[in-house]
């Protein structure tokens, strides 16, 4: 996926999830922060950012704050938006006759259902930007809504449906992705829970750019 209208700035503070200030052109300017996670080894006094021009006259916030430079790391990208797009365009090369995005299925919407030839498939994606020694971890923050989806694909398990967990690596330099126990011990043990049931993990590695992000096709796993 690409951003049409970036420019860079530098991060001042973040007042609440919704909202950060930067220094953009010599003066602050408060942004949207397109991820209500808490990212805060990413947003520290004086990094690098990058904003995306929102094009919408009407909304309070001009500009969408996408990305993120961190100290050894690199451009790191936070739009929580971005890793349904990048799995959906990732998806057109994998030779489904179906793929349906937000697709009810029990008490939950999962992100997307696809068909190849006489399987029926289920997908939750979550996008991954915490990074500790080269290793991605999720989540940042406790998602009751993370473990109720695994309950999701486990029970889609059962009823016969293949069923993944894709994790979108939002930074260049990682290719796999454990569970933050130490945040959200529940979700690790959901998780194991679903592998051992019979869930599968994907890995999907990202090219990270100021202006876009897509996935490495030489590093991304192909699912059967």
């Amino acid at each position: 996926m690409k951003y049409k209208d970036i420019c860079s700035a530098k991060f001042i503070d973040r007042p609440n999830r919704f909202i950060a200030h930067v220094e953009l052109n010599g003066k602050a300017e408060v942004v949207h922060v397109k991820n209500t996670g808490r990212c805060r080894e990413l947003l520290l006094s004086g990094v690098d950012v990058i904003l995306s021009h929102s094009g919408n006259p009407s909304r309070k916030t001009t500009y969408d704050l996408i990305a993120v430079y961190k100290e050894g790391l690199g451009l790191v990208n936070i739009d929580s938006q971005a890793p349904n797009q990048v799995v959906k365009e990732w998806l057109k090369g994998q030779e489904f006759t179906i793929v349906r995005p937000e697709y009810r299925y029990g008490d939950s919407r999962i992100d997307f259902y696809m068909e190849k030839e006489d399987r029926k498939y289920l997908m939750e994606v979550k996008g991954c930007t915490l990074e500790r020694d080269g290793i991605g971890y999720f989540p940042d923050a406790p998602t009751e809504r993370g473990v109720k989806h695994l309950h999701e694909l486990t029970k889609a398990v059962c009823e016969g449906y293949q069923a993944y967990l894709t994790f979108v690596i939002q930074m260049e330099g990682v290719t796999k992705v454990l569970p933050n126990i130490e945040t959200h011990p529940e979700f690790g043990e959901a998780l194991q829970a679903a592998q051992e049931a019979g869930v599968k993990v994907v890995y999907l590695p990202c090219r990270v750019e100021e202006d876009g992000i897509c996935v490495k096709s030489d590093f991304a796993e192909i699912i059967v």
